[in-house]
Order: structure tokens, then C-alpha cells, then sequence
């Protein structure tokens, strides 16, 4: 059971113990708790984006499966951490062919982050999960599932995860704030959901963050230690961008920056998230395709290390020089 302390991490404090306690992934959920009521499942490969249950639904399913024993029959490894074959042939090896503890067949290895293993590691991986399949269920867990090769796919069920609704979440921070004797606003529930895009973890430590000192939360305490831009600043940031003003934009863009330490890939999430509200009127639905492959673009730049600052700056200045839409 969780720590209920008052110093604890809102985020573990308040985890679902049990998938009965879990809320949204509607179509994954009731699945494994089919599996942990048959106590029978196959190697499982959990894929989405970061903050959408994904470790908590292998956690639970753990508890769900073994009860008071699971410690004893579920280890978590994180692949980002240790993403060699060697890791694979000692510690899950071991760990693998040993025999479970309690009445259930087979123990869990939750593998997380499994889309940073290489190659090799992933072939002597494939290797292990046949092998071993018999004393141990394999739970890999990953952002993207292009990342993990086609043989390991295949001995899996494949589950993706969603990023929650705003429903799900609004609900989760409600409960939290109850909990806590915390009140929250309107407009700040609205900005924090905002701030979060559908990543529960995140909007939890968003709200344990900005309610730390005070009972109240408000927008304006969101705004001051959110990370991430918000809607309406990137909406100021677009709009002035595409009305031709980049010095305007690019003001903007430097405050998101320095004032709000924002990365460049918030901002760019943030700008392809509103991209479909702009109206056609301003940005016509052509100009938006091409958009999108810009950014796109742009997003590979990123991850290869290109400069945040730069690559921002050249997607203002490509809004800012088109030409003024006709009629």
C-alpha cells in the first residue's frame, strides 16, 4: 500500500492499487483484469504516450495476480537505464528462469521504456520470452512501438494506450484536491488540463506542484510554476504570427523561453495541438497540411539536437511570410 503521508509524492501517493481503481483506458483495462482473474495472460507489450497508465496497469495487474506475494514475483527494470544485451543475458535471465513464488505458474518482468533497447539486446530478448515463457510473462513497456522489432511484436498482445480524456483527468484532480483539503478553481482545473494534454503524471505533480503552499489554487498560480506553454500564450504567439508580425511572435516565443522554461519540443506539441482550431479563413486547410510536414520536420531536428531557439524561429517565419490568404 501507498504511503499516505503528507510528504509524499501525489503521484505514488495516489496510484491505483488494484485495476478496479483504475479510470480511462476503457477498452485495456477490463482485459487484465480478465487475465488476472484467469490467472493466465501472455507476454503483454504496453505502447503510448508517457502519463497514460501504462506502468500503473502493469503494477496493478501485479497486485491483482498474486496479492500480499507480488513483490516477490514482479520485477521492474527500466531499459533506459541499462540497455545492453548484457543486461539481458544476466539480470533478466536470471531473473526469468528462476521459479515463481506462491500458486500462481509464472512471475512478471516489466520492462520499461523497452523502445530504448538495441537491437541486439532486443534479438537476445525475443530469445529469453521463448524460452522462458514458461516461468515468466514478459511486460514490455514503451512510447513508440515502431521502435521494437516485428518477432517481439508478434509474441505479444499489443494494448495502446491513450492519453486520457479531460474527463478522466478532471476527475483524478479532483478526488487528489479532496484528499489533500485542497481547493481548486475553475479556471485553474481548465489550465492544468490545458498544461497536462491528456498526461495524468503530469497534471497530478502540476497540481501537487502549485498547491504546495497555498489552499487554493488559482490560474494565476498554475501559470507561475506550469513548464509548459500554455494555450492561450501560443495562441497569442500564432495569431501574431500569422497576421505577418514575426518580431511580435518572436517576442513571444523568447518569454515562453526565458519566463516560463518551456522546451522546444512543448512549444512545438503545443502549436500542433492547436493547429486544427485556427480557422480556415485564416489558415486555409492546404497551408495547414503543409504545416504539419514542417513541423514535422522540425521535430526530427529537435530530437537530433538542433537549437530549440532557431528551429522555433524558422516555424514563426514560415507563418509570418505566407502570403495573406485571398477574398
Amino acid at each position: 500500500m501507498a504511503d499516505r503521508t503528507s510528504e509524499a509524492v501525489w503521484v505514488e501517493k495516489y496510484r491505483p492499487t488494484s485495476l478496479r481503481e483504475m479510470e480511462g483506458q476503457e477498452s485495456i483495462v477490463p482485459l487484465l483484469r480478465a487475465y488476472a482473474e484467469k490467472h493466465s495472460m501472455p507476454h503483454l507489450l504496453f505502447a503510448g504516450p508517457p502519463g497514460t497508465g501504462k506502468t500503473t496497469a502493469a503494477l496493478a495487474l501485479a497486485r491483482d495476480l498474486y496479492g500480499a506475494d507480488w513483490r516477490q514475483n514482479f520485477l521492474e527494470l527500466n531499459a533506459s537505464d541499462s540497455r545492453g544485451i548484457d543486461t539481458v543475458r544476466t539480470t533478466i535471465k536470471d531473473y526469468a528462469r528462476t521459479a515463481p513464488f506462491g500458486t500462481i505458474g509464472f512471475k512478471l518482468l516489466f520492462l520499461d521504456e523497452a523502445d530504448n533497447l538495441t537491437s541486439e539486446a532486443q534479438a537476445s530478448l525475443r530469445r529469453m520470452m521463448e524460452r522462458y515463457s514458461g516461468s515468466c510473462r514478459f511486460i514490455l513497456s514503451c512510447n513508440y512501438s515502431s521502435r521494437i522489432i516485428e518477432p517481439i511484436q508478434s509474441r505479444c498482445a499489443v494494448f495502446r494506450f491513450r492519453g486520457y480524456s479531460s474527463e478522466a483527468v478532471r476527475a483524478q484532480l479532483e478526488r487528489v484536491a479532496k484528499a489533500e483539503g485542497k481547493k481548486v478553481s475553475a479556471d485553474a482545473m481548465e489550465t492544468i488540463l490545458s498544461a497536462a494534454g491528456g498526461d495524468m503524471r503530469r497534471a497530478v505533480n502540476l497540481l501537487q506542484l502549485t498547491a504546495t503552499h497555498v489552499d487554493t489554487v488559482t490560474a494565476e498560480t498554475v501559470k507561475e510554476y506550469a513548464t509548459v506553454p500554455l494555450r492561450k500564450e501560443v495562441e497569442a504567439m500564432l495569431e501574431a504570427s500569422l497576421r505577418g508580425d514575426f518580431r511580435g511572435a518572436r517576442d513571444r516565443l523568447y518569454r515562453l523561453f526565458a519566463e516560463r522554461g518551456a522546451s522546444g519540443e512543448d512549444i512545438l506539441k503545443a502549436i500542433h495541438s492547436y493547429l486544427p482550431d485556427i480557422p480556415d479563413s485564416v489558415l486555409p486547410p492546404r497551408d495547414k497540411i503543409r504545416l504539419v510536414e514542417y513541423l514535422g520536420e522540425v521535430d526530427f531536428r529537435l530530437a537530433q539536437g538542433a537549437s530549440d531557439r532557431i528551429q522555433l524561429e524558422a516555424v514563426l517565419a514560415h507563418l509570418a511570410a505566407r502570403p495573406p490568404p485571398s477574398g
